[in-house]
């Protein structure tokens, strides 16, 4: 990788197209959302020209962002034996002004019946369709497009891993798309198409070579996204290194693991970064009181005022340790129903809880049972762990598995501590703490187990007490490098080397 990122230097800066379900600011379920507003953004801020496509859902409000047409009357075609043989869409396109914060142009699919008629982005029966839509739809729009043609085109998990099939398929003599260069990023290898692919009859069984179907054909809903995207792709990466050799095992390779071996010579990792604007102590609007690593005295104003908003006592002692986002068991929740009681009753440690899912009931019980030391918050917010990363000691990530992970960048960046199973973007972003080298960001355990868990909880714990040592800790965990500029400088790379691999053939 050393070598391409040399050879990179001397090259033209590159033109890059997202095809993606979901960017903020426009409309934002999950992570990607963030993602697909970040990546471009910083690639544009080094010189390179990203820019983003998207449906144009319900949600999308052409009263707050200014939308102009683009491309009227977009004939996609559909595949179909019979009627109809396209459908026809409108592209939308959104331009930022001169000193805009979004320098983004993005543009818009729109299609009254698959996108602009649905009050949601995902969960409907036709989803096949509105995904195989949104590929081949960009596709045409490039091809048709004149004025703007991108070297390479970035999918993003089974959505959208149709774009790369159809490069190579359907397009590969085509002299526009045929030269375009194709990479699929994934996210979380887990969800692989609209059904669960660990219960597929064999007659169902998508091995990803057959020709893709017609918009109308039932066999499109049948599809593996994600395998075809592997497949076909020039490269692929993940969201973290250590999950790119994961997912190479069968133990987290979801029945993927063969093809990922197969193909591993284009794999790799490249850890998500986050919002340096939106994380950042110094001017967040958020918490109570603003701080930086050199004046981390003025944290503790946080510390209280989120002691009083969760209504737990003021105790200057107590290790305050907080859980947010999904309260699912991919984040390790249920190794907690072992040992969270012991850890309540033998330590002086206070619990906040910010999230929902499947583990609500037990954290409502939990806070029931020991109303002076846990707390909870059990939907999702946005806003509010501003103030818990500012104001608790440390954060709480166990997870089973974890693509990469953003809760743990954000607290460091915050100047919580993570104590976290080491896998995935978890393992690339926190170095376990090693008091006599005096290295390290936080706590790591290994094995996927409730005593692992415990007695890294414990030690945590032990450092906290000794003060100078943890303010030590602090400051290398908010010193941790987690832009998206560091990011994006990865991805330019790994862009670069799509495209010498698409030249070659």
């Amino acid at each position: 990788m050393k070598s391409v990122m040399g050879i990179f230097q001397t090259k033209k800066s590159l033109k890059i197209l997202f095809v993606a379900t979901e960017a903020a600011p426009f409309v934002k379920v999950g992570g990607l959302g963030s993602v697909i507003y970040s990546l471009p953004r910083a690639l544009r801020e080094l010189g390179h020209d990203a820019r983003v496509i998207i449906p144009k859902y319900l949600s999308v409000d052409e009263n707050i962002y200014k939308l102009k047409l683009d491309f009227k009357g977009l004939e996609v075609p559909t595949g179909n034996e019979n009627e109809p043989a396209h459908l026809v869409c409108n592209v939308k396109r959104y331009d930022p002004k001169k000193k805009d914060t979004d320098p983004v142009t993005t543009y818009f699919l729109e299609n009254q019946e698959y996108y602009e008629q649905r009050a949601n982005v995902y969960g409907y029966a036709d989803d096949a369709v509105r995904w195989a839509l949104l590929c081949r739809g960009a596709l045409e729009f490039v091809r048709l497009h004149s004025n703007w043609t991108p070297d390479v085109v970035v999918s993003s998990d089974w959505q959208t891993g149709l774009v790369a099939n159809f490069l190579k398929t359907v397009y590969k003599n085509d002299p526009v798309l045929s030269k375009i260069a194709s990479v699929l990023t994934i996210h979380n290898l887990y969800f692989q198409a609209m059904f669960d692919h660990k219960f597929v009859s064999e007659m169902d069984f998508d091995d990803g070579h057959s020709s893709i179907p017609g918009f109308n054909s039932p066999r499109l809903e049948h599809l593996n996204g994600m395998r075809r995207g592997i497949i076909y792709s020039d490269v692929i990466n993940t969201v973290s290194p250590t999950y790119a050799k994961e997912i190479m095992t069968e133990e987290y390779g979801e029945l993927l693991d063969d093809l990922l071996r197969e193909r591993r010579a284009v794999l790799s990792g490249i850890l998500n970064g986050i919002d340096y604007d939106l994380w950042n102590p110094e001017i967040d609007a958020n918490i109570e009181s603003t701080y930086d690593s050199k004046h981390l005295d003025l944290r503790c104003k946080n510390r209280t005022a989120l002691q009083e908003r969760f209504r737990l006592p003021i105790d200057k002692n107590a290790f305050i340790v907080s859980i947010v986002g999904r309260l699912t068991k991919q984040k390790g929740l249920d190794l907690l129903l072992h040992v969270m009681e012991t850890l309540l009753n033998e330590l002086p440690i206070q619990l906040i809880v910010v999230g929902e899912g499947e583990f609500m009931g037990f954290f409502h019980d939990l806070e029931s049972k020991y109303p002076e030391k846990v707390a909870t918050h059990l939907k999702f917010d946005n806003v509010l762990p501003h103030l818990v990363f500012a104001g608790v000691d440390a954060v709480l990530v166990p997870s089973q598995f974890e693509p990469c992970g953003l809760v743990q960048m954000e607290a460091m960046r915050m100047g919580a501590i993570p104590i976290v199973r080491k896998t995935g973007g978890l393992a690339d972003s926190v170095e376990d703490y090693n008091p006599n080298k005096e290295t390290g960001t936080g706590f790591t355990f290994e094995r996927f187990d409730s005593s692992s868990l415990m007695i890294s909880f414990v030690r945590a714990f032990e450092n906290f007490r000794d003060k100078k040592d943890w303010r030590a800790l602090q400051k290398r965990a908010m010193a941790a490098d987690f832009s998206w500029i560091s990011s994006a400088k990865k991805y330019i790379a790994l862009f670069q080397r799509a495209v010498e691999i698409h030249n070659r053939y």
